[in-house]
């Protein structure tokens, strides 16, 4: 594999621009009071659904360190298919993954309504900006090739 320019060290300043949203959007995270594990999840979710292995290594430490128990995160991949995870947790995953998913289909009515029936707008807002964030840093991996070594 060659080398890849590092994104965030070849432009500085966008790196940082991304980093400052990524704490706005944390931010708004907390506000709206989702959980910090669970937020964790989130940004796991997408990061598998992009195979950004860097993203998906660092939010499962992630969201180890954060309480989240590791049945949860195991089975992430298959959220669906468990009992894990509450309605409003089901509405937030579903949400994450259509926002990831943009180019199939856009973000469908069926599934923000699923939401707005789940979540307050508070928590759908945030939900969103936590997903495009994660998708933006996903991209920045991917593209630079971040290693991930054992």
């Amino acid at each position: 594999m060659n080398e890849r320019i590092n994104l965030g060290k070849s432009s500085p300043a966008l790196y940082q621009a991304v980093l400052t949203l990524e704490q706005l959007a944390s931010g708004e995270g907390a506000k709206a009071g989702i959980a910090v594990g669970f937020s964790h999840l989130l940004r796991l979710r997408a990061s598998q659904i992009n195979q950004c292995a860097f993203c998906v290594r660092m939010h499962t430490r992630d969201a180890l360190a954060s309480g989240e128990p590791s049945d949860r995160i195991s089975v992430l991949p298959a959220w669906r298919e468990t009992g894990y995870f509450t309605p409003k947790e089901c509405a937030a995953l579903e949400l994450v993954e259509a926002i990831t998913r943009v180019s199939e289909g856009q973000v469908p009515d069926a599934v923000y309504e699923r939401a707005a029936e789940k979540l307050s707008e508070a928590e759908i807002a945030a939900i969103e900006w936590l997903a495009i964030v994660i998708n933006v840093w996903n991209r920045i991996a991917i593209s630079s090739r971040y290693a991930v070594k054992a």
